[in-house]
């Protein structure tokens, strides 16, 4: 990962950070979504950390759309996506087949997608990325894909992230949006970085672009820079600081 050619840097660089939306610019069906007062109260525990109304409205999330949620672990981000498309549009949540120690997130998955809330706007995908017949919806199908701090796992577990990221290219229609949010690394950071649960945003854009996307937009609303990186941001061990971790918040589109 280290050793990007400068042209790589300065290309990914082209794009400057927009602000964070200010409280009015935010779509309503997205406040509505977020504000409802049926949602977990688990989920309404992490909004602060995670400020999905900015990354839902970021990544052009509205009603009626189809979408895709990558990774969806306990279903946090499959919920409000369904919620924001409403009865109009439909989620795919994709959720990988976990090991026996993790299979609590993949038994709240399955909780959450058949709620009364989701069960008619979620599709379930419970599969592995790296089945043979893994699809994740069909061609030209979809709005948007959003992949929420889980790019650095495909990384650090060794996936085959140029399949990932073809299956998402076919998936989504041309001006389809692969939005990306993930915890960044140390500036110049390398492999180590992985141990941290964070990567390095210039491999992560480079690997993106070289699939086929392009970087449409980068928010500066989950910056941290009293984050000095050296953390690791896993759930289990992050702690006190779970929710405070520098993040970049990248929109690509599909040509």
């Amino acid at each position: 990962m280290k050793g990007f050619l400068a042209a790589v840097f300065l290309a990914a660089m082209a794009i400057s950070e927009s602000a964070a939306f200010k409280p009015a610019e935010i779509p309503g069906p997205i406040r509505d979504a977020v504000a409802a007062s049926d949602r977990p109260d688990a989920d309404k525990a992490l909004d602060a950390g995670r400020q999905p109304a900015q990354m839902l409205a970021f990544f052009g999330i509205s009603p009626n759309m189809k979408v895709a949620d990558l990774w969806a672990g306990g279903g946090y981000t499959t919920e409000l996506l369904a919620r924001v498309v409403g009865a109009g549009g439909k989620v795919y949540s994709q959720e990988p087949i976990f090991p026996p120690e993790l299979k609590q997130i993949e038994d709240a998955w399955t909780r959450r997608v058949a709620s009364p809330a989701l069960v008619h706007v979620v599709i379930p995908v419970h599969q592995n990325t790296s089945d043979a017949d893994f699809q994740l919806a069909p061609d030209g199908s979809l709005d948007a894909v959003v992949v929420n701090m889980n790019y650095h796992d495909w990384v650090l577990q060794k996936l085959d992230r140029e399949k990932i990221n073809a299956i998402v290219l076919r998936a989504l229609r041309p001006g389809g949006v692969y939005g990306i949010v993930d915890h960044a690394a140390k500036p110049g950071a390398g492999d180590e970085s992985l141990q941290l649960h964070r990567i390095n945003e210039d491999f992560l854009i480079a690997e993106v672009e070289k699939a086929g996307f392009k970087l449409a937009g980068a928010s500066a609303a989950l910056r941290n820079p009293a984050d000095d990186h050296s953390w690791s941001t896993s759930p289990r061990v992050a702690g006190e600081k779970r929710g405070t971790s520098d993040r970049f918040m990248l929109r690509f589109v599909k040509p």
